[in-house]
């Protein structure tokens, strides 16, 4: 039994290692502003036009920052959700013997 659980948690540490690995982006204004982030949910990059930063103002600069962070995170969610899932059906697939099943 314990082997299972052990087994478990290292395909889990394994799964965040590969998260960590994944890019996901988030971007506005056809690219003018580009957030670049991990699976893990750790933004990596920021990548803003120069010409559209020449002609934005602070406030619609910050607005269209807060949404392509969020576009980014909201990609990293995706994808960490759908490797959990995918983890979780190998995992309980090999604990059903802990189960008597």
């Amino acid at each position: 039994m314990f082997d299972k659980l052990f087994a478990a948690q290292q395909k889990a540490e394994e799964i965040k290692k590969r998260l960590d690995t994944i890019s996901v982006f988030g971007e506005v204004e056809n690219g003018a502003i580009k957030i670049t982030a991990t699976a893990n949910k750790a933004i990596t990059g920021v990548s803003i036009d120069e010409e559209f930063l020449k002609n934005a103002d602070k406030e619609e600069l910050e607005e269209l920052l807060l949404t392509a962070i969020n576009k980014a995170l909201a990609n990293a969610e995706e994808v960490s959700s759908t490797e959990m899932q995918a983890s979780a059906k190998d995992m309980l697939g090999g604990l059903g013997g802990m189960f008597g099943q």
